[in-house]
């Protein structure tokens, strides 16, 4: 594997190879070597890399969070706490999504039960969509 080219990298970690380039650009993947006719060229470690940042991204985590993570990755040795906190907030965070989430959901489908399916002038989910004051709830 040591010496593949960008588009077979982007196959083994099922990625584009626009988001590969995007990584290198901000840093998440080391920089690449060059074939002698110019050609990025990515080993086994790259890979790895590369699937730890999707696996990341697929998980909801931010740029700046698998940054830190790959850092601590990069340093086995190290006690797991700092991870262990990054998941935890991250946690966090999804929780208080799906709590709004769920907010926005009990809204739409209040207003799409309250449609008379009359006329616009009439429609429940204009009305409520034109004015926040008619909305069941904070969201």
């Amino acid at each position: 594997m040591p010496g593949m080219a960008i588009g077979k990298l982007a196959v083994i970690a099922a990625t584009k190879v626009q988001t590969i380039r995007y990584y290198e650009e901000i840093g998440l993947i080391r920089p690449f070597a060059r074939s002698e006719g110019g050609h990025r060229q990515y080993g086994p470690e790259d890979a790895r890399r590369l699937k730890f940042i999707r696996h990341a991204r697929e998980l909801g985590f931010g740029i700046e969070e698998i940054r830190e993570l790959l850092q601590l990755s990069d340093n086995p040795d190290t006690s797991c706490s700092a991870a262990d906190i990054i998941a935890r907030s991250h946690l966090e965070q999804v929780e208080l999504r799906l709590k709004k989430l769920q907010a926005l959901r009990k809204e739409l489908k209040r207003m799409v039960e309250e449609c008379g399916h009359g006329r616009v002038s009439h429609c429940r989910v204009i009305e409520v969509l034109s004015d926040h004051k008619h909305c069941g709830s904070e969201h």
